[in-house]
């Protein structure tokens, strides 16, 4: 098969194409990957930059121990080197396999929806580098945006076009260096290529600016429980001292059994939230209504017995899995602050284990339930500022999705 008919063929997988093409609106052209502006181009990935296959790993050959990024290290949109490894390389395979300020690093072999997560190298590492075979290499050629280049990658591979041309092993997909080089994709102009990156920079830097304020909050948080809970900072009007009390003085487990779904009933869409002992606040749904576990005023703690996961909960759900422990406080008790009391200092885990009994036997330094209630409140308050943000930070995911869908296939155009 010669290498036009392979291009054919690897941009078919790449590209969903349909039998019935819709019609071409003015200024722009039908082509094999679909409508694109007219003055965009359909070029083989190979054509815009050199593609480049890291080293294979040999512990054991000739060569200076040289540092080298591996699929650790390039993560989606960023590069991590934090744990970068060294291993033996010439004076002249280093100078193949080195990467530059600017260079296209991507994961060649990856789980299927990972395979092909890139980011732009920009001298994270401190001193000269290179790439293991886990990693191709794109280096821009003149004319070509690197920022341009790296959004149009990501797009390919959270929209399936790299999964779609990728060698399926038993667990690893490989993009492969040949693959990728003779993906066909559409690139605009120089001058388009900038703008479009420029659009899709300022909407991760204000991800970056979310992210370093849900940091921020995180950890003014986690200072206030500690000033809170331990009693070194009193709220205002509040005097006395604090009592100790065992767990069954303050805390009571409730017998959800009745109220439980196994894990293999989770729906992706359902009625009722399915709350369980893992890190998120809702695991999927379920519509057996028979199951509702209506909850008790003042709210209940989700405690993980495998997991020791400690989650507040103030509405009605149905109990997840094996090991979905539900505890309530007792009358004259504020459920919600001994969340706070466990989130701040729970129960350790020790492996795949029972916990509850370890629960059972702590024990609180509390104050009275007015004063729980107060701590309970300017807590909440924060965790209120905390998921607002979070929620933005979501919505603007979203902008930047559809951001990237319009602009990277020409529907809407900066120029």
């Amino acid at each position: 098969m010669t290498d036009e008919a392979m291009e054919v063929r690897d941009a078919s997988a790449g590209y969903a194409l349909q039998a019935d093409r819709p019609m071409v609106p003015e200024g722009y052209r039908d082509t094999e990957i679909g409508i694109i502006p007219e003055d965009w181009e359909v070029s083989a990935v190979r054509q815009k930059g050199e593609v480049l296959a890291g080293k294979a790993l040999a512990v054991n050959a000739p060569g200076e121990q040289r540092p080298y990024l591996r699929t650790k290290n390039v993560l989606d949109g960023r590069i991590d080197t934090a744990d970068v490894l060294k291993m033996p390389m010439t004076d002249e395979q280093f100078r193949q396999f080195q990467i530059r300020n600017g260079d296209v690093l991507l994961n060649e072999g990856q789980s299927l929806g990972l395979v092909g997560r890139c980011a732009i190298y920009k001298d994270e590492y401190p001193e000269p580098c290179a790439i293991q075979n886990a990693l191709l290499r794109f280096r821009a050629r003149s004319g070509i945006c690197e920022n341009f280049a790296a959004y149009l990658f990501r797009h390919c591979q959270q929209t399936g076009i790299f999964s779609r041309i990728s060698l399926q092993t038993t667990s690893v997909a490989h993009l492969g260096s040949t693959r990728f080089g003779r993906l066909r994709l559409a690139w605009p102009t120089e001058v388009e290529q900038r703008a479009i990156a420029t659009a899709l920079s300022d909407a991760d830097e204000l991800l970056e600016t979310l992210d370093r304020l849900i940091a921020k909050k995180r950890d003014i948080k986690q200072a206030t429980m500690q000033q809170l809970l331990t009693g070194e900072t009193r709220l205002p009007g509040f005097v006395g001292e604090w009592e100790e009390k065992e767990f069954d003085e303050v805390l009571e487990r409730i017998n959800g059994k009745r109220h439980q779904v196994q894990a293999s009933d989770y729906q992706s869409i359902g009625i009722y939230p399915v709350i369980d002992q893992g890190k998120e606040a809702v695991v999927g749904f379920s519509d057996a209504s028979d199951r509702l576990f209506e909850c008790p005023y003042g709210g209940v703690i989700i405690f993980g017995d495998h997991t020791c996961i400690v989650k507040f909960v103030n509405y009605d759900f149905i109990i997840g899995a094996d090991g979905t422990q539900v505890v309530k406080a007792k009358k004259g008790q504020i459920t919600r602050f001994y969340a706070y009391c466990l989130q701040y200092s729970g129960v350790e885990q020790t492996g795949y284990n029972r916990h509850f009994k370890h629960l059972r036997d702590k024990r609180f330094v509390v104050p009275s339930g007015e004063e729980q209630i107060a701590i309970a409140s300017a807590l909440s308050a924060l965790d209120n500022e905390i998921e607002a943000l979070e929620k933005r930070r979501a919505k603007t995911v979203a902008l930047k999705q559809a951001m990237m869908q319009e602009l990277l296939t020409g529907r809407t155009r900066l120029i």
